[in-house]
């Protein structure tokens, strides 16, 4: 079967980092374009605007959206409009509305539209799934600790409203605990927001499940040395951790195999499948709890942020 034809929108560090890679080694998918107001991609036909873009390039049948949220929307919805399927970057939307409103023009052009949860596909975090499977929880445990100025150098966007601050790095912790547990909701929530930004650089959740068990959450963007991406889940069969944000697992301190660190190789395997099928993959679990968490949550100012 023939390579499927993509291009990649908003070549920024994660599109550099992550997807251009991952498109080159998949052989279901071939780099046919790049659309950036400011970056250029070699070997392939580069745009300054998806408008160009769609005009020029009817072959092409697949957009990859890695640019910031908010002005991704009017991307996507041009892409759609166009016939085109659309992988999302994480999150796939500044807000739940503007994701429901893809979702129902994806079905109505009849393409498809997947919204990527990267740390998913992090190795261990489908065996943590299936080890729960069937076990209570009594509680988990969240700590998701990161230095912003290490992982989004000069990205003022992120600052912005509608940029996610800290929930950007934390959500990729949400979308693993909303795939290996049941359904949790946000109880409470404190959002540390320095005095010149919009977005927190710090908050810490309290969740609780249908099944009532407890869940917290210590998400922090001011971590320096060792970074701390760290899952403990407490059950009546024991302790799992999932530690570097779901490569590592362990079992009451047995440590316990994964597979290959390959994250964004597993999203394109799916956009492959999902395109095979015809299906969309449109999973808003992580993006309502941290909805959530901005609608229940207190702000408490903290000192300015200098990158």
């Amino acid at each position: 079967m023939a390579a499927t034809k993509i291009a990649v929108a908003g070549i920024g560090k994660i599109a550099r980092d992550q997807h251009l890679p991952a498109i080159a080694r998949s052989g279901a998918f071939e780099l046919a374009a790049a659309i950036s107001r400011n970056e250029r991609v070699e070997g392939v036909e580069n745009f300054t605007d998806i408008q160009a873009f769609l005009r020029n390039r009817p072959d092409v049948a697949a957009v990859s959206l890695c640019a910031p949220p908010r002005p991704r929307l009017q991307m996507a919805v041009s892409a759609l409009e166009a016939g085109r399927h659309v992988l999302l970057e994480k999150p796939p939307g500044a807000t739940v509305g503007e994701v429901e409103a893809l979702v129902a023009l994806a079905r109505k052009k009849g393409v498809v539209l997947f919204a990527t949860w990267h740390s998913r596909f992090a190795s261990c975090v489908e065996p943590a799934r299936r080890w729960l499977s069937g076990k209570t929880i009594r509680h988990v445990e969240i700590v998701w600790k990161e230095d912003v100025r290490r992982w989004h150098p000069g990205q003022a966007w992120i600052w912005e409203a509608g940029g996610f601050g800290v929930f950007d790095p934390g959500i990729n912790a949400l979308s693993i605990l909303t795939a290996i547990a049941p359904p949790v909701f946000v109880t409470d929530a404190t959002l540390e927001v320095p005095e010149n930004c919009q977005t927190p650089i710090a908050a810490q959740l309290t969740m609780r499940g249908v099944t009532g068990f407890e869940v917290t959450a210590d998400f922090d963007w001011r971590q320096e040395g060792p970074q701390t991406w760290e899952i403990r889940v407490d059950t009546d069969a024991g302790l799992l951790v999932l530690a570097d944000g779901g490569s590592r697992m362990s079992i009451d301190g047995e440590q316990r195999p994964g597979g290959l660190e390959a994250e964004y190789d597993g999203i394109y395997a799916r956009f492959a499948g999902l395109l095979a099928s015809g299906e969309s993959d449109v999973d808003l679990a992580p993006l309502k709890l941290v909805s959530d968490a901005f609608m229940i949550g207190r702000t408490v100012d903290v000192d300015a942020f200098h990158d």
